[in-house]
C-alpha cells in the first residue's frame, strides 16, 4: 500500500486499487486537469476568471489530503519550472497578481480533501461547505498577494481596491462552480456504491 494514501478513502479508492504507482497517475493527473481548467478563462486584469478553482477544489476532493495536496505542489512547480500550465499557456511568473493563489491552491486542495477523507463529499451541503471553505483559504492567500502587486505597479491597494480587483468579481462564478460540485460528487458516490452493489 502506497504511503501517500492516507487511511480514509476517497471516491477515487472505489475506483482505482491502491498502490504507489496509481497514486503518481493520480497527481499527475489531477495536475493536468487543472493545467487544463486554467485555459478556461475570461480575461480581466489584475486576475482573469477561470476554471482552475473548480479543478482545484474537486482534485482534492477526489483525491484526498495527501494526494490533492500533492498534484497542486506538483501543479505550481511545473509553472515555476516554466512549463506553459497556467492561464494563456503561462509560466509563473514571480510576483505577479495571481501568486498568492497559487500558493493557496495547495491549501485549499489539503483542506478539501481533508474533509472529503471525513466524509463531507458524500452529501450537496458538505460538498458546498466544504468548497466555500476551500475558496476562503484561496483568497486568504490570494488577496494579501495581490495586494502587494496592486501597490507595486501604482494601482490603489487598499481593502476595497483589493477586494474589487480579486474578490467580488469571482462571487457568482464561484457560487455557480459550487453548486456544480456540489450536484457532482454526491452522484458519483451514488453510482460508486452502485457499482459496488
Amino acid at each position: 500500500m502506497s504511503v501517500l494514501i492516507a487511511t480514509r478513502p476517497t471516491i477515487v479508492d472505489r475506483f482505482i486499487p491502491r498502490s504507489l504507482t496509481a497514486d503518481i497517475a493520480l497527481i499527475a493527473t489531477g495536475a493536468a486537469v487543472t493545467a487544463l481548467a486554467a485555459q478556461i478563462s475570461i480575461p480581466m486584469w489584475p486576475v482573469p476568471f477561470t476554471g482552475q478553482t473548480l479543478a482545484v477544489l474537486l482534485v482534492g476532493s477526489v483525491l484526498g489530503l495527501s494526494r490533492g495536496s500533492l498534484s497542486m505542489a506538483f501543479y505550481v512547480l511545473l509553472g515555476a519550472l516554466g512549463l506553459p500550465v497556467f492561464t494563456g499557456a503561462k509560466a509563473l511568473v514571480f510576483g505577479g497578481p495571481t501568486v498568492g493563489y497559487l500558493a493557496g491552491f495547495i491549501a485549499a486542495a489539503a483542506l478539501t480533501g481533508w474533509l472529503a477523507q471525513r466524509q463531507w463529499d458524500r452529501k450537496w451541503f458538505g460538498v458546498l461547505a466544504s468548497f466555500v471553505a476551500g475558496n476562503a483559504v484561496i483568497y486568504a492567500f490570494g488577496l494579501p498577494m495581490l495586494s502587494l502587486f496592486l501597490g507595486s505597479v501604482g494601482a490603489p491597494n487598499d481593502l476595497a481596491a483589493t477586494m474589487a480587483a480579486g474578490f467580488t468579481p469571482f462571487l457568482v462564478g464561484d457560487a455557480i462552480k459550487m453548486i456544480v460540485a456540489a450536484a457532482l460528487l454526491p452522484l458519483a458516490w451514488r453510482g460508486a456504491q452502485g457499482l459496488k452493489r
